[in-house]
Order: structure tokens, then C-alpha cells, then sequence
């Protein structure tokens, strides 16, 4: 059975496409037609630190014109930034992975991240309880600090989420932060249907990785067809995850993200042109990353 849409949803949507139509003849480059970011990878890692021009210039060939590189602890975050100021098409994060919790903390590098213009989200953050280690107290103990000096900094940049068996321990603290529930996403879902109505409900954001091309994935299918079209993003969580029927390459790379967005698109019986214009103002509205950025390749 196919989704359904709420009156104000179906408008909403059409205003979307209507404005991507209207921007779209006027640029080409990152949101033209035939082109995505890949919004959320991780280019300051060993596999990429030798060879990112050559693999930002096979991403753009493959129709993927530019990348978030997300961090995952506070000396990664300067890293991250340093990409982004280096290159024109990459934005950055800042923020603790939970798997990095134990790690050494310096809050000033993460400040000073995110008080860069190339620095367009927090993150990320959360919990992974797929893992025993770091310990979950330190890892709620680090999310719960992180939270508070977002909070406290007064920088209002949205947050990347990480959740891993772990969404009716997280959402709470997300909740009890008081930050708004529509600037947080739940990046690289790999939960089921009813995981993904927590998420909803709660009045987060879903960004999907090749994992939702594994025929192992059913639960994550079956979640992704209920994510409104207005909450939805695509991913590659670059090195991990590569999508069929590129599994086997390692790593994954940006250029991939534009096929697990045709995979999705076909998944929610959408046309491509549609939802590739849904995803890249989803971006725009999500990141602020400004229809502006397009740049007309000489």
C-alpha cells in the first residue's frame, strides 16, 4: 500500500518542487538537475586524506557536486573545517561521536569550528548502545555536555544524530535539551517502522545511507516509505556503507550517493527528477547551504 499525505503535506511538497523548478533554470553546479550533496561523509579519515581532489572530482562526474564531511571528536572537528576552507564544494560539522566519547575533549576546538562560515551543523552526536564500549553512562555523560554547550554557545546550527539501538534512551535527552525537534537528523537510519515513528513523532529529520539498498534490509525499506517528503535526506556516511550493487568497493566514496538516491526514489515509487529535486531542497532547508552555491562550471 502506497503512503499517504496529509493536505498540508501535499501542498507543502508541491511548493518545494515548485521553488527547486524556479531555482534550478537559473544555476548549474551542486542543486542543478543531475547533481546532489552528498550530506554526510567523513573526508578527514586515512582512506581520503591523500586523494580528496581526485575524489571530489569523481563524485561531481558521477553527479554528486559537493559534501558535508561530518566530525566525530574535537580535534577532528579543526580537520573537518580545514577541509572545508580548503575546498569550495565541502561544508563541515562539529561535534563527539559516541564511540569517541573517551577520547580527549578540548570544547574550544569545537567552537571554533563551528563558529566558521564553512561549518554548518553540529555533530555528531548520540548514543550507540550496539557497542558496550564507551561505557553508556559516558556516553549519555558527553551527549548530555554536548547538548548544554550548543545550548550555551549560541550558535544555531542544526545537529546530526547518531542512534544505534538506542532511540527510546536518546530521543528523551533530545527532548529534554530544548532544542527544536526539526533541527535535529537521525543520520544513517538503520532502524525498522516503528523506530522511524519515534524519530517522526518526536519531529526529527531521517537521512538514509546505502544500507537502504541491502536486500537485508527490509526493516529499513519498510521505514523509509513512511519518512515525509519534507524530513527526508540521502547519505553515504563515506568510508562506510557502499550501496548495491556497489557493495564490494572499499571504501565507499560521495560519488555513490546518487545511487542509493535513485534506489530510494524507486523504493517510494517517486520519479527521479521529483525526488531529486525533494532531496536537494530538503539540504538547502536543512543545512542552509544557499541555492547561491551554484556555480557555473567554465
Amino acid at each position: 500500500m502506497g503512503r499517504t499525505q496529509r493536505p498540508d503535506q501535499i501542498l507543502h511538497t508541491l511548493q518545494i518542487r515548485s521553488l527547486l523548478v524556479d531555482r534550478a533554470s537559473n544555476c548549474i553546479g551542486p542543486y542543478s538537475v543531475g547533481t546532489m550533496l552528498d550530506t554526510h561523509c567523513h573526508l578527514s579519515f586515512p582512506q581520503f586524506r591523500d586523494n580528496l581532489q581526485k575524489l571530489l572530482s569523481d563524485a561531481r562526474a558521477h553527479g554528486v557536486a559537493g559534501a558535508i564531511t561530518i566530525s566525530t571528536t574535537t580535534s577532528d572537528a579543526l580537520q573537518s573545517l580545514d577541509i572545508a576552507q580548503r575546498f569550495a564544494n565541502v561544508w563541515c560539522s562539529a561535534g563527539i561521536h559516541p564511540l569517541n566519547c573517551d577520547e580527549p575533549i578540548h570544547w574550544p576546538d569545537l567552537l571554533t569550528a563551528a563558529s566558521d562560515p564553512k561549518c554548518v551543523a553540529w555533530g555528531e552526536l548520540g548514543l550507540d548502545h550496539h557497542y558496550d564500549d564507551p561505557p553508556r553512562p559516558l556516553q549519555i555523560k558527553v551527549l548530555e555536555d554536548q547538548l548544554t554547550f550548543i545550548k550555551q554557545s549560541g550558535i544555531e546550527l542544526p545537529v546530526v544524530v547518531h542512534c544505534r539501538k538506542a532511540f527510546s534512551t536518546l530521543i528523551p535527552i533530545l527532548r529534554s535539551s530544548g532544542l527544536p525537534a526539526d533541527r535535529f537528523v537521525f543520520h544513517c537510519f538503520t532502524g525498522d517502522e516503528e523506530e522511524a515513528r519515534q524519530v517522526l513523532e518526536f519531529g526529527a529529520w531521517i537521512s538514509l545511507t546505502g544500507i537502504a539498498t541491502f536486500k537485508s534490509a527490509k526493516d529499513v525499506q519498510a521505514a523509509a516509505k513512511l519518512i515525509p517528503d519534507d524530513r527526508i535526506m540521502i547519505e553515504t556516511d563515506a568510508p562506510f556503507c557502499t550501496p548495491e550493487p556497489f557493495r564490494k568497493i572499499r571504501p565507499n566514496t560521495p560519488r555513490y550517493a546518487i545511487e542509493t538516491a535513485r534506489f530510494v526514489a524507486n523504493l517510494r515509487a517517486s520519479a527521479w527528477d521529483d525526488f531529486h529535486h525533494l532531496i536537494n531542497i530538503n539540504t538547502e532547508r536543512f543545512f542552509g547551504i544557499p541555492q547561491a552555491q551554484c556555480v557555473v562550471e567554465g
